[in-house]
């Protein structure tokens, strides 16, 4: 299925989506409330840990206001039961038609990453018109993205990319277009959850929001 337009507004309103990895479900809800008290509504909780279905439940039942997507699904399966979690989008590291089609048929707002013309054209070939570009510094940075869209300008691709995306560079993206979103995993420190410190959360979803305010015309 395609994004409905009301996602698609809330990321491009939104810019920066902070994406992390839960070890505790315990830490969901105070990452989730700290990244809202600086600012960040929008997050990408990746399924990197046995923790991750249960942290997307707590989120999504304490914060109706937050817009939460997952990540790194990668089975069938586990786009059904992130659907099924409450999560309001999806996305992945790769493109992989069993997923789309799975996310698809669960009614999951999905998107699939990409870093090659030929995956952008599978993506395209399946419907998905919003796709994770992965991983963008990896692959060559905001000069890639910009040669390796530029035959498919005309079909309103909107990307969203991840992968050593800093508050150094994040201007970068976000001042391109067909950029939607961009996704930020240095917001919540690994440090700063392990010693339970939510307000260095929060001062750093607050630098990130007022950088983009300043810079960037949404």
């Amino acid at each position: 299925m395609e994004f409905p337009q009301a996602i698609l507004s809330r990321l491009r309103t939104s810019g920066v989506v902070a994406g992390f990895s839960v070890e505790r479900v315990a830490d969901a809800v105070p990452i989730a409330r700290a990244l809202l008290d600086g600012g960040i509504d929008a997050i990408e909780l990746t399924l990197r840990t046995d923790a991750g279905i249960e942290s997307v439940r707590a989120i999504c039942a304490e914060f109706p206001e937050m817009l939460v997507g997952v990540g790194t699904i990668l089975t069938p399966e586990t786009a059904k039961q992130v659907h099924a979690a409450g999560a309001a989008f999806g996305v992945a590291p790769g493109t992989n038609p069993r997923v789309v089609r799975a996310a698809q048929q669960a009614g999951l707002p999905f998107a699939p990453g990409i870093a090659t013309p030929t995956d952008l054209e599978l993506a395209i070939e399946l419907g998905c018109r919003f796709v994770k570009f992965f991983p963008a510094e990896p692959c060559g940075g905001i000069e890639y993205l910009r040669s390796m869209s530029a035959p498919y300008k005309h079909l309103n691709i909107e990307y969203f990319p991840l992968g050593g995306i800093n508050a150094d560079n994040m201007l970068l993206y976000l001042q391109e277009p067909n950029v939607l979103a961009i996704g930020g995993s240095w917001i919540v420190n690994k440090q700063l959850v392990e010693s339970q410190a939510w307000t260095g959360i929060s001062a750093r979803a607050a630098d990130v929001i007022k950088r983009v305010k300043e810079s960037v015309k949404r």
